[in-house]
This record gives structure tokens, sequence and C-alpha cells, in this order.
């Protein structure tokens, strides 16, 4: 069965290259705003979970594979996307997790964590064994591969047991690793095609030693580093002309296209040499609750200007981030002012964190409630929000909380559009 997905990387092989929007997100609204994105270009989405979000016991967001499926439908239902034209994917699946124990354990969660995707109904996996584990004294590209391969087995074992659709396979690593940029260096290392190279033949020798030659043929992309990569206030732009060696290696592998991962806040120009590129799967996560996040500041300074008892919600969270801090401490450097700043305003987005907390949610609803009672004057909505103010003038878009709020992260969506190749 061909999928949307294969229809993309099969479009590599002519003239007109198309890309597809990976959303990286468990947020409700982003999910919302991806779903209607979809639905207005009559298209498939697809949306990915990764392994510190979503796992076997339920990582950060408190949702297994299974809770996940389930909260993602429950969404398309009620903007009325048809379920059999959503994509879900697994990303960073492996040991990453568990890469504090010795390999054998941390492989055999990893193991269990595939397979609960696949069983979930996850058809994109994302297989990687990147990181050493405790007792790894000899780590090296081939066992990385070899742990894929173990991984792919576990996947298909999975599939074919329940008799599923069979999944495809994406392979590699970007640097840094899942969980955002770290440095803020001048200029990122993109991957040498020879690395690349290995990379592939190192990974299918292991599956083809395993008898996973079916599924080898369903491996349709890798991910490299492109040059592409944001910090707390800087982003790496996309510079083609030195990625063209690594874009001439994937066209002379069949079936295979690349990747990108952190795509997040690259210009509408730069998207689409991405997907020119052979970089036909643009990850996007933390771009997209930034803009959530832009949407709910502004009408935050609205309702201060409106309401006698407003939420204070951006004192909420600044509070909710100091109380716990774990989820930004490591990735924020600077004194007390920095700090402060980069909690709020980082493109690393770390506030995304704090979303679901009880008294971060209890004010962001107070919010909602205190601006769904009162008309938001055009006035106060082109101070704040003046993208969102030109559309309601024009009789494009409801002068209402969520559809304010949904539009705000549609106006990332539509530069991918266009860089997939949507116009």
């Amino acid at each position: 069965m061909i999928t949307y997905l294969d229809f993309v990387v099969q479009s590599h092989q002519f003239n007109r290259p198309l890309g597809i929007t990976s959303i990286c997100s468990a947020h409700p609204y982003v999910i919302e705003a991806a779903l209607r994105n979809g639905k207005a270009k009559q298209i498939p989405v697809l949306i990915e979970a990764t392994c510190n979000q979503v796992n076997q016991y339920g990582g950060y967001t408190g949702m297994t594979p299974a809770d996940f499926v389930r909260f993602v439908e429950g969404i398309a239902l009620r903007v009325g996307f048809p379920r059999e034209r959503i994509l879900l994917g697994g990303d960073h699946l492996g040991p990453l997790v568990w890469a504090n124990e010795p390999a054998a354990s941390a492989m055999a969660k990893a193991g269990a964590l595939v397979r609960a995707y696949v069983e979930a109904g996850f058809r994109k996996i994302h297989l990687d064994c990147s990181m050493p584990c405790a007792d790894d004294h000899n780590f090296s590209p081939a066992v990385v591969a070899e742990r894929a391969a173990e991984l792919a087995a576990e996947a298909e074992a999975a599939s074919q047991g329940a008799s599923l659709p069979l999944p495809r396979y994406v392979i590699g690593t970007e640097v840094p690793p899942a969980g955002g940029a770290k440095a803020e260096e001048n200029r990122l290392l993109i991957t040498r095609p020879e690395d690349a190279a290995e990379t592939l033949e190192l990974t299918r020798q292991a599956f083809l030693k395993r008898g996973l030659d079916g599924a080898w043929e369903r491996v349709v992309a890798m991910v490299v580093q492109p040059g592409v990569e944001f910090g707390d206030a800087q982003v790496h732009e996309y510079h083609r002309e030195e990625a063209q060696t690594l874009s001439r290696f994937i066209e002379a592998q069949p079936g295979l296209v690349y990747e990108a991962h952190s795509t997040d806040y690259q210009s509408r120009e730069a998207l689409r040499a991405l997907v020119e590129d052979h970089f036909a799967i643009l990850k996007v996560g933390p771009a997209l609750t930034f803009a959530f996040r832009e949407a709910v500041f502004a009408l935050a300074a609205i309702e201060e200007v409106l309401c006698d008892e407003p939420s204070r919600i951006v004192k909420v969270l600044e509070d909710a981030m100091l109380s716990n801090p774990k989820y930004w401490v490591k990735y924020y450097r600077g004194d007390e002012r920095a700090l402060a700043l980069a909690r709020r305003y980082s493109f690393s987005d770390r506030i995304r964190y704090y979303w679901a907390t009880p008294a971060v949610e209890q004010a962001f609803q107070h919010l909602r409630s205190n601006l769904t009672r009162v008309a938001i004057p055009l006035t106060l909505l082109s101070q704040y929000l003046p993208q969102q103010y030109r559309k309601v003038r024009e009789g494009w878009l409801a002068n209402a909380f969520d559809a304010l709020v949904l539009d705000k992260i549609q106006t990332v969506l539509e530069d991918y559009n266009l860089a997939c190749g949507l116009g």
C-alpha cells in the first residue's frame, strides 16, 4: 500500500520535489492547528511523538503510545479530520531515555518502546541508537547499526503479529541529539557524505544479516545534519551551497530522502531550498509552541487592559518554571536577567513543558474565559496581534480567542506549506 509519505519520497525522482511537514508536538492547540491546516489543504498530516514525550512508562506527557493515538484521534474527531489521513510517527525511538543503564536493559526497554509504538498504530518509525549506554566501552557506528536492526526486528514482529500496515523506517541522527541545541556556535558541522554512506551501508548490512530484507526496502529516509539548528536567541540558517555534496549523495540512493530535524525558525526560502535539496521531511515543534506562547502573551496583555480580574498567566508560568526548573535549568545560561529573558522568550521554548501543569492550565482557562466574555477591540488586536488584526478586518478570521490562537500557529505552518510545494 502506497502512503502519502511514499509519494513524497518518490517525487524526488522527478523535477518537482515535494516535502512533508512533521509536527513534533503534543500540544493540543498545535495538533488542532496542524489538522485544520491539513483539512484546508486536503493532505494527510504527519504527527510525531518522541521517546521522551511518549513511551510505555508515560514519558513527560504522561501518555503511552496508545494514549497519544487516542489523544490525536479525539482532536481529529472534533475538527472533522479523517483518521485514515493521519500518519503517526515515532521520533528517536531507541535507548535514549535509558542511556544511563547497561546496554542490555536499555535495549530491552527500547524494544518494548518500539513494539508499543507499532502496536498503537504508528507507521513511521525513526530508529535512533546513536547514544552510548552506561557500559558501552567500544561504542561505534557498527554498534549503532546493529541496534537499529535489532529494533527494526521488534517493529516488524509487532506489525506482522497484529496484521498492521508495515512501517516505514528512518535511520540516522542529527547533532545535537533530541532535546534541542545547547550551544550557540557560529557554524554547525554538516554531515559529510562519506559518513552518511557509512551509516547507510552499515545499517543495510545489519538489516540483511537479520533477514530484514523487506524492512530495508521500507527505509525511506535518513537523518543527517544539513547545518540547521537553533538556540536561545540564535538561528543557524540553511546555507544550501555548503550542503550540495550531501544533497548530491542522496540522489544516488533510489527511494531515499533526508529527514531534517530542528528546521524551526528557518525562513520560508530556506525551507523551500531544503526540500529542493532532498530534505523532504521537515520536522518542526518548538516554533509552533513558540507561536502559541506569543499568542497567549499577546492576549494576556489585552486581558490586562480589559478585565478587572486578569489571569496573570505570565507570572503563573514564571512561578511554575521557578518551582520546577528541571526542564530548563540545563539549557539556559547567564545572570538572573538573562535567565528570566530565556524562560519567557527563548527560541528553545522550554516553557512548552509547563502548559499542562495544573496552575498554568487554570490560568489559561481563566484567560480564555475572560476574553470570551468580552469583545476584543480592533485597536488592541492591531496593537498586539497585527497579522490576525488584518485577517479579521478582511473577513478571513473570527475575532475570537481560539481562532486567534490557532491562526498564530497557522502562520508558521503556512511557511511549511509553501516549502513543501502546497502553495
